[in-house]
């Protein structure tokens, strides 16, 4: 084996859960922190809750309150001007291939 190349191991690691609960193992990081363990987690304790991670909820509602803002904002407005219909851009005319040598 090569000589240091392997990252420093602490045996007396901390894990720091939001809830407060804190679990030592080894590790290559002397403390971690993390939203949910085994403490707090609904698989793990049988209550249902809700694990909003990332605030994926908070997303979800701006979102959907944005959407409808734009629809209440369509029906206010008239109906614009019809739009100029584009023109089709001249493609390159192709070269007529040669015609083949019989034998």
């Amino acid at each position: 084996m090569k000589n240091n190349i392997h990252p420093k191991y602490y045996p007396e690691a901390k894990i720091i859960c939001a809830c407060g609960n804190i679990i030592t193992t080894g590790s290559t990081r002397p403390e971690m922190k993390v939203e949910v363990c085994s403490a707090c987690h609904p698989f793990y304790t049988g209550k249902k809750r809700l694990v909003d991670t990332a605030g994926r909820l908070d997303r979800f509602k701006k979102r959907s309150e944005k959407t409808e803002k734009i629809k209440a904002e369509k029906g206010k407005k008239a109906k614009k001007k019809p739009r100029m219909p584009k023109i089709p851009a001249e493609k390159p005319k192709k070269k007529p291939k040669p015609a083949k040598k019989k034998k």
